[in-house]
């Protein structure tokens, strides 16, 4: 079976990374950001999570990614899936959605790592 790293990160501060799928959940899916009660806080906070997994279409996202990454791993020669999580800022949105990839794809079987790169990037102002 494939090893899966999942990385989530902002385009908002550097380029997304190489990645055999990659995640743009910056126009399709509510931001937190834009609530002022959440724009200090990380994916890793349950308010967070919450508004995200309750935005319609994420959750039928993840399941689409889980049957992704099955075709993927049935190529011949992947020893490796990369999946980049991307949104704005790299706080909110792409962290929860690589977190909670990672959760499913462990219940499958893979063995997964996640990175969050730009989790500890300050707010970005916009």
């Amino acid at each position: 079976m494939a090893a899966i790293e999942i990385v989530s990160f902002g385009y908002l501060h550097a380029d997304a990374p190489e990645a055999d799928v990659v995640l743009d959940l910056r126009r399709a899916f509510r931001d937190p950001h834009v609530d002022p009660a959440m724009r200090q806080l990380t994916g890793r906070d349950p308010l967070v999570q919450r508004t995200v997994l309750r935005t319609p279409g994420v959750r039928r996202l993840l399941k689409a990614t889980v049957r992704q990454v099955a075709a993927y791993a049935q190529g011949p020669s992947m020893d490796r899936i990369v999946i980049g999580s991307g949104c704005a800022g790299g706080r909110h949105r792409s962290v929860v959605v690589a977190d909670q990839l990672a959760r499913r794809l462990r219940r499958r079987g893979h063995t997964v790592t996640v990175t969050h790169r730009d989790l500890h990037q300050p707010v970005v102002h916009r």
